[in-house]
């Protein structure tokens, strides 16, 4: 039992290595710190919307203390994850553990784009972006509702479709996304700082990207519609839309940055699993870092993640142990009519442990976790798994396979202790997961 709490702890202690490495707050003070165009603004605002909102506001007014008279912003974030500021409003744009766009957050995006229409030539703007930043940012296109593209988004994301795939369908469907904020800045200088939540840190799909030029067009939305078979399913004032842009009656998307806008990352799931693999060798593991580009269903990554440890543990191959597995990037789950409740991360470790059984995941701890402190429509992060919990599962006459095949991690995980709860983290850089194999 010792040794099983040891491995839990250090675990842990790895994963919050490589959230505590993306806090947004120092990465937004260093960042200013090198733009010294903005401390000649004459006046500043600011704009942006994501999890990691209060926190960069709050490191952009450190960064700033003596020009705070010259700063005016609205940010768009989740409720209760406010922090003290003075010149930045956060508005509280959905309720948390809920990543769909709402009313409010309409209303914050349309004061954005009055905020940004008032710039004289020599005012400078920052916009801050991180995860959920889609859902956090939403100003429907004239003709379309919310409740419309809120329908296309729960659609795409049941299907299984991508990040890139649902991002290319709401830029097409927006007023702010796919480079149309920044497009509306007549200022002088815009710089965008970013904390990537997305497979390999594209400009155009974080946050739906409203600051970077779109390579997308409105016949790929369309095209996206109808691979999941849903053109005859959404609304027809969607396809309608789509179908106009398509034959140039509406503007497309910006395909270039405007000159005057800088979009820069500060903050990624690279940085993050760079941490944890120096928390990991202080404590004598040996690192197998699979890098932050790993994607595809839940269940099947887990399955090679699998033949991975059981590769270590019999052939020692690629690495004896003991090992830490760190995978980062972020998988997806497909969803159907009789879906429980979970989350990505939680399916994940509950595969793995299905696929490993109880000899297999003796000396083995599995973690994964959503850095933003949320995974899907639940209070946990994610799960921690090993030995001790699948045999109190199957003691308990539960069948590991049936919570699986009804994506309903979070109430098989809620009978052990197997959930861990976080609270937000304040960042969101994807996810992380750190496999120890002793």
């Amino acid at each position: 039992m010792v040794e099983r709490d040891v491995a839990r702890e250090r675990a842990q202690a790895i994963w919050w290595a490589a959230v505590d490495a993306v806090r947004p707050e120092p990465l937004v003070q260093q960042a200013i710190a090198s733009e010294p165009l903005l401390r000649e603004a004459s006046r500043l605002l600011v704009v942006g919307a994501g999890k990691a909102g209060p926190a960069m506001a709050s490191g952009l007014e450190k960064a700033l203390e003596d020009r705070l008279d010259r700063i005016e912003g609205i940010i768009n974030v989740p409720a209760g994850s406010f922090v003290p500021l003075k010149r930045i409003r956060l508005n509280a744009a959905r309720p948390q553990g809920v990543n769909e766009p709402t009313l409010e957050g309409v209303a914050g995006a349309e004061e954005m784009l009055r905020l940004l229409a008032t710039a004289r030539p020599d005012d400078m703007a920052v916009c801050l972006l991180s995860g959920g930043g889609s859902a956090l940012l939403p100003a429907p296109s004239q003709g379309i509702t919310l409740v419309d593209k809120l329908a296309v988004t729960r659609l795409l994301h049941r299907s299984g479709a991508t990040i890139n795939e649902m991002n290319c369908v709401r830029k097409h469907l927006s007023r702010v996304k796919g480079g149309r904020l920044a497009e509306s800045f007549k200022g002088k200088f815009l710089l965008s700082l970013i904390v990537s939540d997305v497979v390999g840190d594209p400009l155009d799909v974080i946050a739906s990207g409203p600051t970077a030029a779109d390579p997308t067009t409105f016949q790929e939305a369309l095209e996206v519609l109808s691979r999941y078979n849903l053109t005859r399913i959404v609304n027809e004032s969607v396809v309608k839309h789509l179908e106009q842009g398509r034959r140039g009656e509406l503007t497309e998307t910006p395909k270039l940055t405007p000159a005057n806008v800088l979009n820069r990352v500060i903050g990624s799931n690279r940085l993050a699993l760079d941490a944890a693999k120096k928390k990991a060798c202080g404590y004598g593991y040996s690192v197998l870092d699979l890098g932050a580009f790993v994607e595809g269903e839940t269940r099947h990554v887990a399955t090679a993640l699998a033949g991975v440890v059981r590769s270590i543990r019999r052939d020692g191959l690629p690495l004896p142990p003991p090992v830490c597995l760190l995978v980062g990037g972020e998988t997806t789950v497909t969803l159907d009519s009789n879906s429980g409740k979970g989350g990505r991360n939680q399916e994940f470790v509950l595969a793995m442990m299905a696929n490993l059984g109880v000899d297999g995941l003796s000396g083995v701890t599995v973690l994964s976790g959503g850095t933003d402190g949320e995974d899907g429509p639940t209070d946990a992060a994610g799960a921690v798994g090993d030995a001790t919990i699948l045999s109190q599962i199957l003691e308990g006459g539960l069948s590991v396979n049936d919570y699986l095949k009804r994506h309903d991690a979070y109430h098989l995980f809620e009978r052990t202790d197997g959930l861990m709860k976080t609270g937000l983290t304040g960042t969101n850089v994807m996810d992380v997961r750190v496999v120890l194999v002793q």
